[in-house]
């Protein structure tokens, strides 16, 4: 399975990078060569990816092929939530506000909630059926309200990766459908759920919700850890398509600490569910050891996250 792009695992190559004020015609120029270049040479990687980050310092605790170009599934929606709440933050959308739902978002496959075309969907019930069912019919109602396009969209999605530090992040549309030029690591999905933490706490209540209400009918949520690891686990989100296996990102606290942890590409969403319990138990109890785990249980020296103009970066 083929990105076509030769990704050397560990080491920072080729890194676009765009900076705020970037023209929007010139990003799509750059957006589309940069395309043009991985389609030609990136390919997935080891299949099977898992990081805890300390997300109170950004030392990574444990991790495995972390630097792995995969492919991110539902996690996508987590930047079009990101997006979202900013857009809320400045007063671009409000909560309450209705969202017009085009034949495209109407014609999405499952998961989604049944819109139909002409229907208007409040922009809270939009956010609530991302993080509970990870509507992908949503998902398209809030990026073309965003950005008039999904395709625009994508292009703000990748833009503010690059500004939080995801370096190799690359978004196409805003469900994470498959498509084989969007990808992602495990180390940048953590990066964005502690941005979402950091820059929206008042909107991060969100992710804990176990279930919503719309239309009459109610839905339960996918994310089964926040069950096994209740009053801790507060999020963030699955994902999975046949190529990516089964995706987590999972914030938990406990005892005043921290962690984010993240698995790509599980075999089925039982061994991720209960592998996610395990790394978060590890985490925990590394906590200020100051090593890491590399994967084989060799401790190697501690990777730290940084502020920046860019957002954390995990360094060292």
């Amino acid at each position: 399975m083929q990105l076509r792009h030769n990704v050397l695992l560990g080491l920072a190559a080729a890194i676009l990078v765009i900076p705020a004020g970037f023209p929007v015609d010139t990003l799509a120029a750059t957006h589309y060569r940069h395309h043009r270049h991985h389609r030609r040479h990136a390919q997935v990687s080891v299949p099977y990816s898992a990081l805890v980050v300390d997300a109170d310092d950004g030392h990574i605790l444990y991790e495995k092929n972390a630097r792995g170009i995969r492919y991110p599934a539902s996690l996508t929606k987590m930047m079009t939530l990101y997006l979202t709440f900013d857009a809320i933050k400045h007063d671009k959308l409000r909560m309450d506000q209705r969202i017009y739902v085009s034949a495209k978002a109407a014609s999405q496959p499952q998961t989604n909630i049944g819109l139909e075309r002409g229907e208007r969907l409040p922009v809270k019930k939009a956010i609530e059926s991302i993080v509970v069912r990870s509507a992908n019919d949503s998902a398209v109602v809030l990026a073309e309200a965003l950005g008039g396009t999904t395709w625009n969209f994508a292009l703000q999605m990748t833009k503010k990766a690059r500004e939080l530090g995801m370096e190799h992040t690359v978004f196409r549309n805003p469900n994470g459908l498959p498509d084989n030029r969007q990808h992602t690591t495990a180390l940048d999905m953590a990066r964005l759920a502690i941005a979402l933490r950091r820059d929206f706490p008042d909107y991060y209540t969100f992710f804990s919700l176990k279930s919503f209400s719309y239309d009459g009918v109610t839905y339960p949520g996918h994310n089964h850890v926040m069950e096994r690891y209740p009053d801790m686990v507060d999020g963030v989100k699955t994902g999975y398509i046949r190529a990516s296996g089964y995706n987590l990102v999972t914030s938990a606290h406990k005892d005043g600490r921290n962690v984010v942890a993240v698995i790509m590409g599980g075999s089925t969403a039982r061994s991720r569910d209960a592998r996610m319990v395990s790394l978060l138990d590890r985490g925990f109890l590394r906590l200020g050891t100051g090593g890491i785990a590399d994967g084989r249980g060799n401790d190697t020296s501690p990777v730290t996250l940084s502020e920046s103009r860019h957002g954390f970066r995990f360094g060292g």
